[in-house]
């Protein structure tokens, strides 16, 4: 999959192992994990069959944007960045299709 970054000071952390450790610490390591599995993945639904990975759409003011666990209370927040979009006729995201995604954040939004 390729991924692409919705801020150039996050994919500067993302991209810097040194940046990336300290900003979040032990965190990196899963990190570095889960982007590794998402460059590595054709489509999000190969994504979707790991379950220690969590990914699910987000609702309300996060609406079209999807999340992976990295440690709890974290995500790995993200959206489909295809063009055309990968929708299905009810407006929801096929997974089937999306291969490229932007990463927006990690956050912990509970």
């Amino acid at each position: 999959m390729i991924i692409l970054f919705g801020r150039s000071k996050l994919h500067k952390i993302i991209n810097d192992d040194k940046l990336l450790r300290r900003k979040y610490g032990a965190l990196a390591s899963t990190i570095r994990s889960r982007l590794d599995d998402l460059k590595a993945a054709e489509t999000l639904s190969v994504i979707a069959k790991l379950p220690h990975h969590k990914c699910h759409e987000l609702k309300g003011d996060r609406e079209g944007c999807l999340a992976i666990t990295l440690r709890e209370p974290y995500r790995l927040v993200f959206e489909p960045a295809d063009e055309p979009s990968a929708t299905k006729p009810d407006g929801g995201i096929d997974w089937d299709k999306v291969r490229s995604i932007r990463i927006i954040e990690i956050i912990d939004y509970h």
